[in-house]
């Protein structure tokens, strides 16, 4: 198992955000947590990566404790968050962002360098000297997704990758999660519960802080009655 989350509690000052998630992710899987807004899902992300950090509760990466890690450290071990504000760095251009982004001391062969992405992702390339806070939404989330990859992360958490987008940049962001599904795990969060059954294999729903529903995206599907339950908005 690539991640496994244990019954983390996570509190924002005595606000008991996350009241005992629990979660795994396999090597190679793609994962949508779902959930009303306020659920828990971003928390969930944070807490993986060590933005928030629980106060109870393992997190557990590729066999190693990763619990009470500071954020740079559990990076460097193959995690990297988008996250949903995307936080471009201004001043710096397209290819600086992902310049700037690239491992220290990486080992190996690097699959992701700042010019595969922009060979890899034209509409970037044709940005590479503009600075990157002057680009569009859809433009600052591919550069956000892009700037991950430079990382070489064995997983991606990606924390609501579609907020605020347009329909044919939320299209291309699913073609770009396929993609990359073939190299590498990924874990995202989503609003959209259409977007989730058609680019996650596995969904965990989330509700006040707790999950409500784990399973295959192909079993959510066949069951509105759920998906009223947990995530209708009426």
């Amino acid at each position: 198992m690539m991640l496994t989350v244990e019954d983390i509690h996570t509190y924002y000052g005595e606000s008991h955000a996350l009241q005992g998630v629990s979660l795994e992710v396999e090597a190679g899987d793609v994962v949508c947590l779902l959930g009303r807004n306020g659920a828990g899902k971003s928390t969930t992300l944070k807490s993986i990566m060590g933005v928030t950090p629980p106060r109870q509760g393992r997190v557990v990466f590729e066999g190693q404790d990763i619990q009470g890690m500071p954020a740079h450290r559990i990076a460097r071990l193959g995690i990297a968050l988008v996250p949903e504000d995307r936080r471009i760095f201004p001043g710096l251009s397209v290819y600086e962002n992902l310049e700037v982004a690239m491992q220290p001391g990486h080992q190996g062969e690097r699959r992701w360098t700042p010019e595969r992405v922009l060979d890899t992702y034209p509409m970037l390339a044709e940005l590479r000297h503009q600075d990157g806070a002057t680009l569009s939404g859809g433009q600052q989330q591919m550069l956000a997704i892009a700037r991950a990859l430079v990382t070489e992360p064995r997983l991606l958490l990606l924390d609501e990758p579609n907020e605020g987008l347009a329909p044919v940049i939320v299209h291309q962001i699913g073609e770009l999660i396929d993609d990359l599904a073939s190299t590498t795990t990924i874990l995202f969060t989503d609003q959209s519960v259409p977007f989730a059954l058609r680019h996650a294999r596995k969904a965990y729903i989330l509700q006040k802080g707790q999950v409500a529903y784990a399973g295959t995206t192909a079993e959510l599907r066949e069951n509105p009655e759920l998906q009223e339950r947990y995530l209708s908005v009426a």
